[in-house]
C-alpha cells in the first residue's frame, strides 16, 4: 500500500515578518483540521506563549495568525508535499520542497529563520544556504509530542531566542 502524497499549506506572513518559523510538513492532525500545529499534545502555541508573553492557545486559529502576524512571526514549512504514512518526519518519501528563497525575497524586514525541528533545519537551510549572510538561522528543538526528550520548559528556554529578532530595529 502506498503512502498517501500530503501537502503544505501556504505561507503565513506579510512584509513585516520578521522570524519566519519553518516546520517540515503537516501532520495528520493538521491537515485534518486544516490548521498549523493542530495536535493537541503539539507545543508549538504553548511555546509560542512563552516567546511573545501573549495568550494564544485559548484564542480561534484565526486570532492566533493574525497575533503572529502582529508580532512579527510568520509560518510555513520546508516540504511543499511528499508521500508519509502518519505524522511522523521520518516516514515523509520523495518530498518536494517549497520555494523557500522566493518566499525570503518577499520579506524586507525578515531577520530570522527558525527551524522546527531537526527535518526541517537539515532540508531548509541547504534551501536557504543563498541568504545566510544576511539572515540568521536557529534550530529549534521540535515541539511536536513525538520529541519528548526535552522537557517543554527546556524547549522553551531554547525558543526564547525568537525574542531577539523581534524586537524593533532603530528606524523600524
Amino acid at each position: 500500500m502506498a503512502a498517501e502524497r500530503k501537502r503544505s499549506f501556504p505561507p503565513v506572513v506579510d512584509p513585516h515578518t520578521r522570524v519566519l518559523i519553518l516546520g517540515s510538513l503537516p501532520g495528520e492532525a493538521s491537515l485534518a483540521a486544516i490548521q498549523y500545529y493542530a495536535h493537541p499534545r503539539n507545543a508549538f502555541w504553548r511555546l509560542l506563549e512563552t516567546v511573545l508573553d501573549a495568550p494564544l492557545v485559548a484564542l480561534p486559529y484565526a486570532d492566533r495568525l493574525t497575533t503572529l502576524r502582529q508580532r512579527g512571526i510568520g509560518l510555513w514549512d520546508v516540504v511543499e508535499q511528499a508521500e508519509r504514512r502518519g505524522s511522523l518526519d521520518a516516514a515523509i518519501l520523495n518530498p518536494r520542497t517549497n520555494d523557500l528563497l522566493a518566499l525570503v525575497e518577499t520579506l524586507p524586514a525578515l531577520r530570522a529563520v527558525a527551524f522546527n525541528g531537526g527535518t526541517s533545519a537539515k532540508l531548509g537551510s541547504r534551501l536557504l544556504a543563498p541568504v545566510a549572510d544576511r539572515i540568521e538561522f536557529v534550530a529549534l528543538p521540535s515541539s511536536s509530542p513525538a520529541h519528548a526528550s526535552r522537557s517543554f520548559a527546556e524547549k522553551a528556554t531554547a525558543w526564547a531566542v525568537m525574542k531577539n529578532w523581534l524586537l524593533p530595529t532603530r528606524g523600524g
